[in-house]
């Protein structure tokens, strides 16, 4: 068929009849069917470009149409049409695949819509297989572990439809990543995936910062602002840790997301705006709505499908691949050779609880690489709290002691594990004395060290690093850390 063309399936002719009415005047062809049998013999002889269908039937229900067009034509859209206080239904049907559902009695203005959205995103994939197949090969989600399979099969299955997604799931875990993905995925990864940190957000700021203003509305609007909804047209808006959002934004936001258009600050009229939205916190926002810091029916409408995100703990098979991925990536991103561990180094990892989840395991092996000699990680150059390996060469200063290990991942990792020696320092001297390395000495004093060394040796970075008694990746690691550049 060349014109757009929509399958209504229900078993009663009075709200077939209804349905095609309404959609005939949206000037769309229709077809029509009154059983899952029939349904799919029109889907397979015709091949429309949507489907409408109820959730009872008389030889199935509407979920078997969703699963049957999520097997075998992905491309095509279905909304479901449930009884009123049919969530869980609902849920079931996005869960199987479906784009979207409607509440009966219909709202017919919500239901146009949604079919010219859904009609609007499909349209421009020609060959929909081939596409869906080459970002399945793209995938940045590493994983090959029971868990991580089936959050594939559901980020697969989730992407397809409209509705909210809330991503849990400890920090570190991956929540962002999963929320790209399930944009790469879906029909609106054309248009823009805009993540926004919550919490990152002056409070006074976020209602222009979300919604848009216009030119003089306040102090210092000069010009008029896009806001985040408006960035994210027709694509995907990630809203993450939304639980740090105050009660007076939460009202705002609930309002945009039921009415699908936003008020700009010192505009008049509302625009509408057709945005995805995801949303996750480390949080617990049940407890948050207990609490009464979080309103229940925004949490409702954001919490439509909970979708969790796996510990590392809960899926040790992926700690190797894993830290393969991220060895490689840093040697790339340091153009050095590529770094390898050691066996007892794989068992040290593999036996360590990780309370930051795969951000932390991307630190430690960051810290790692510029610790090894012979690009090679050993097992003390990991320094992992609960093993007590401690890298005790003298260039370096040892970690604090972590009482704890399952405590939040602690601020060690993050900060540079050589002392240095601050400015004006005889830098032969140190080389022959490590002991006059200082283990107080903070990044301004250790960068202008650097300098010092590079200047010293006209930036011959070889010598620059036999002089401050460190090895040369760790040298090119803090060159690159704090930006210096030799023009």
């Amino acid at each position: 068929m060349t014109e757009q063309c929509v399958l209504i399936i229900d078993d009663e002719p009075d709200i077939r009849e209804l349905l095609e009415i309404t959609l005939l005047r949206m000037g769309l062809n229709t077809l029509t069917a009154g059983n899952v049998e029939e349904a799919i013999e029109q889907i397979r002889e015709h091949e429309p470009n949507m489907c409408l269908t109820d959730m009872k039937l008389p030889d199935g229900n509407g979920i078997d149409i969703v699963r049957f067009l999520q097997k075998n034509y992905p491309h095509i859209p279905v909304a479901v049409i449930t009884a009123y206080g049919s969530m869980d239904t609902a849920v079931e049907a996005l869960k199987a695949g479906a784009y979207d559902f409607v509440s009966k009695p219909v709202d017919l203005p919500k239901l146009r819509d949604l079919i010219q959205t859904a009609l609007q995103l499909s349209q421009g994939e020609k060959d929909p297989r081939a596409a869906r197949s080459e970002q399945q090969n793209n995938e940045r989600i590493l994983g090959s572990s029971p868990a991580m399979h089936t959050l594939k099969q559901t980020i697969g299955k989730l992407a397809r439809s409209q509705a909210p997604i809330y991503i849990h799931g400890e920090s570190g875990s991956g929540k962002e990543l999963v929320a790209h993905e399930i944009h790469l995925q879906s029909p609106r990864n054309k248009a823009p995936f805009i993540p926004v940190n919550c919490g990152a957000i002056p409070e006074n700021l976020m209602e222009s910062e979300f919604f848009g203003h216009k030119k003089g509305s306040f102090t210092g609007a000069i010009t008029d602002k896009q806001g985040l909804f408006q960035a994210a047209h027709r694509g995907t808006l990630f809203l993450d840790e939304v639980a740090d959002l105050p009660l007076t934004m939460q009202v705002k936001l609930l309002r945009a997301i039921q009415e699908r258009a936003i008020k700009t600050v010192g505009g008049l009229e509302e625009t509408p705006v057709d945005v995805r939205i995801l949303s996750a916190t480390h949080k617990s926002l049940e407890h948050e709505v207990a609490a009464g810091r979080f309103r229940q029916d925004l949490y409702y409408r954001l919490n439509v499908i909970k979708l969790k995100v796996p510990p590392l703990r809960e899926r040790t098979e992926d700690i190797q691949m894993l830290a393969d991925f991220f060895l490689k990536k840093i040697a790339e991103r340091w153009q050095i050779p590529p770094i390898r561990l050691s066996q007892k180094a794989r068992d040290a990892l593999q036996a360590y609880n990780f309370p930051g989840n795969v951000r932390e395991l991307e630190n430690i092996l960051e810290r790692a690489s510029t610790l090894c000699e012979e690009n090679t990680i050993h097992a003390e150059d990991l320094q992992l709290p609960q093993t007590g390996q401690l890298d005790t060469s003298p260039s370096v200063s040892a970690p604090k002691a972590t009482p704890n290990p399952t405590n939040d991942f602690h601020e060690e990792l993050t900060k540079p594990s050589l002392s240095v020696p601050p400015p004006n320092t005889n830098y032969q001297a140190i080389a022959s004395d490590n002991n006059a390395w200082s283990p107080d000495t903070n990044e301004e004093e250790e960068r202008n060290m650097i300098l010092e060394a590079l200047d010293q040796t006209r930036w011959n970075r070889t010598k620059a690093a036999e002089l401050l008694g460190m090895s040369f990746r760790q040298l090119r690691y803090r060159i690159q850390k704090y930006g210096l550049d030799d023009s």
